[in-house]
């Protein structure tokens, strides 16, 4: 079996995570981690790896297959993104909502010009809500759908607090509020806005001699990420931070309400995971399959999950899938 020699740029949560994805995929290699930090001090799972500075990808051209881009979307995508998709293909979970459309054409013009595939948003919401979106939305066209987040925590949003200067340490939680999502199952989700179907909750260790007031006012005015929502900040100890707030935790729902001649139906897609970093990582290596796959057949420019077809994501042949699955 020919395997995909794969990459990772950024070693933290999700790294690891695709890190330990990749092990459970036998037609993936892992070749190299690339990191920010010294490469020596990182202790990885695969010693076959090899460990690089980010300043030293260009040695890795031609010898790798795909790069999966581990970074946040508030600082370090928007930049590592074009970087990247213009040596290697690569796959990314950027989650910046209402900017997608602007990155999206941003990564498919270096792609195009690089003659390589980029898929981008490429986790579970965006990404995989984004498909049962689109899907709820083409049986049901004459009913309304919302997506609720949670209770959990934002790996994207908590990054974004992490960013703000004076802030040690953070963690975000996003919590669905039940009456909302009473309404979208009633097929009567539409009209409701941002800030009627969830909170957000952070918790915030300082830096010493910080100012708590220009942090907390940082963090609810922030755009993209909090400024629509009610959000509650609290400010704890190192030492309750490490003892309550280190879970990953998180999952949610796309609930979808309509009728057919006066028949009402709903349709919900739900996940409850336990480890949300390690779940993306895991949908990310799925995506990256497919990215090899795409360029293997001399597709080029940026795809995301509504693009690409179910089955290139499994490791399976078209004949074992219509025997097994349909």
């Amino acid at each position: 079996m020919k395997q995909i020699k794969a990459a990772i740029v950024g070693y933290g949560n999700l790294g690891r995570g695709v890190e330990k994805a990749i092990q459970l995929n036998p037609d993936f290699s892992l070749e190299a981690i690339l990191t920010r930090r010294p490469p020596d001090d990182l202790e990885i799972l695969t010693p076959s790896a090899r460990k690089l500075h980010v300043e030293d990808a260009t040695s890795l051209v031609g010898k790798v297959d795909v790069m999966l881009l581990c970074g946040g979307s508030a600082t370090d995508l928007p930049q590592q993104g074009p970087a990247f998709a213009a040596m290697f293909n690569t796959v990314d979970s950027y989650d910046t909502h209402a900017k997608i459309p602007d990155y999206y054409q941003t990564m498919d013009g270096i792609s195009q010009g690089a003659g390589l595939v980029s898929v981008i948003s490429a986790g579970w919401d965006p990404g995989l809500f984004s498909l049962n979106r689109a899907l709820f939305q083409a049986m049901l066209p004459s009913g309304s759908g919302s997506t609720f987040w949670g209770k959990g925590v934002s790996q994207g949003h908590s990054d974004a607090v992490r960013r703000v200067e004076g802030v040690e340490a953070a963690v975000q939680y996003t919590i669905p509020l039940a009456a909302a999502m009473e309404k979208a199952r009633k097929g009567e989700g539409d009209g409701l806005s941002t800030r009627e179907k969830h909170i957000r909750e952070c918790f915030v260790v300082a830096k010493e001699g910080a100012d708590k007031a220009a942090i907390e006012e940082s963090i609810k005015t922030m755009p993209d990420y909090f400024a629509d929502y009610d959000t509650i900040v609290h400010f704890i100890s190192k030492d309750e931070y490490n003892a309550n707030h280190t879970g990953m935790a998180h999952g949610g729902f796309v609930i979808h309400g309509g009728k057919t001649n006066g028949s009402r139906h709903t349709m919900e897609f739900s996940l409850d995971l336990h480890h949300n970093a390690e779940f993306t990582a895991s949908v990310r290596v799925a995506y990256a399959r497919a990215a090899y796959r795409f360029h293997q057949e001399g597709r080029t420019g940026a795809f995301t999950v509504l693009d690409i077809p179910i089955a290139y994501l499994s490791p399976k042949t078209g004949d074992e899938l219509r025997a097994e699955l349909l």
